[in-house]
């Protein structure tokens, strides 16, 4: 099973003949050593520059070797160097890139041209997007299946001593408004109002007192925007990983606007697994005090994960991918990550007229 590599350290991607290496160290221009001679690779403990007693210079550490075909994705939280031979062997093997800032937002990916292309698709996304009752529709699916795995997460905390029945019954009255609505920015409003009155429950559902009110996003705050905002932009990479290995265009969306500088879809997507991917890492790693108050680095109106709370979210997080269910239609387990391709191939069936899209809802 292809995993995700997560890359902390300052240095170079490099492409030598077939192999990735990442180099320790300044993150100098790389050289592309495509005809360079075979030499061995050295693994190494950590990433730290060795001095040399004897000449007192700095001595880099070998370079590591990436097994270019174990790779699903590559995020860098660090200043890393690469060239365009490397951009190009990635997205020969169909490897997706992400990027992240100094403080773990997310800033952009380098996606890979589509390697499954079908134009009929893209024309019948398109007049899904023209067509507004064909795309109030997907557009009420996707704010229907992030609510019930939203009140899914509630029902769950309920029935461990924890009363969510308020936040339960407004959720539910707003739940019954979604396909009697035929205006997309009303169900955003609706998804939006739901979504407010989940986190007012977050100051339940988590032991320690948070005094958590509203949702911040730009810059968060607090250490719960700080991990929810994480924990988001980690859920809507994934999608976008997911999406790309099908013919879904990532540009065409139903719920949230297609706009500049964003794949939207993966943003339509991305809101019926945050509460199963993000919502409960961040539940968990909260009231198992794996997070706490050290991981976190604050300044004025800002807040946001240092990097070792960045490596322990990121963790559990590649674990919570890697997480089997038994599918019941398929009868067989399937990993959290493939229930987003799945979800995917739900929806082109949906835009070609072939099967109803039921959205993604926790079932267990």
């Amino acid at each position: 099973m292809k995993r995700n590599y997560y890359i902390f350290s300052s240095g170079k991607l490099i492409r030598k003949q077939n192999t990735l290496y990442f180099e320790p160290g300044e993150s100098a221009e790389p050289e592309e050593e495509e005809t360079a001679p075979e030499e061995e690779a050295i693994e190494v403990e950590d990433d730290t520059v060795v001095e040399n007693e004897e000449t007192e210079e700095p001595k880099r550490l070998p370079r590591r070797p990436i097994p270019v075909e174990d790779i699903e994705a590559i995020y860098c939280f660090s200043e890393l160097r690469f060239n365009t031979k490397f951009l190009n062997f990635i997205a020969q093997k169909q490897i997706t890139l992400h990027l992240f800032n100094y403080y773990g937002y997310y800033s952009g990916s380098f996606y890979p041209r589509e390697p499954f292309v079908s134009g009929k698709l893209v024309v019948e996304q398109v007049n899904a997007y023209n067509d507004l009752s064909k795309r109030v529709v997907l557009a009420q699916k996707f704010v229907e299946g992030a609510a019930d795995n939203i009140i899914k997460n509630l029902q769950y905390h309920n029935a461990r001593d924890k009363d969510m029945s308020v936040f339960l019954e407004m959720i539910k009255e707003l739940y019954d408004r979604i396909n009697a609505t035929t205006d997309v920015n009303e169900l955003m409003g609706i998804e939006g109002n739901i979504r407010s009155t989940y986190y007012k429950a977050w100051n339940l559902i988590i032991n320690d007192e948070i005094a958590f009110e509203k949702r911040e996003k730009h810059p968060p705050t607090n250490p719960i925007n700080a991990l929810i905002s994480f924990g988001n932009s980690l859920v809507y990479t994934t999608v976008l990983s997911e999406i790309y290995k099908t013919q879904l265009n990532p540009l065409i969306s139903f719920l949230h606007e297609p706009g500049e500088r964003r794949f939207s879809l993966s943003l339509d997507v991305a809101e019926i697994f945050k509460p199963l991917l993000s919502d409960r890492i961040i539940f968990s790693l909260l009231n198992k005090k794996q997070i706490q108050e050290k991981h976190f680095t604050k300044g004025l109106n800002l807040c946001h994960l240092n990097e070792e709370g960045r490596k322990i979210y990121l963790k559990e997080y590649d674990e919570k991918l890697k997480t089997t269910i038994k599918h019941r239609n398929l009868k067989k387990s399937v990993s959290y990550r493939h229930l987003i391709r799945l979800e995917c191939y739900k929806i082109i069936k949906h835009i070609l007229g072939e099967k109803e899209y039921k959205p993604f809802k926790i079932w267990w």
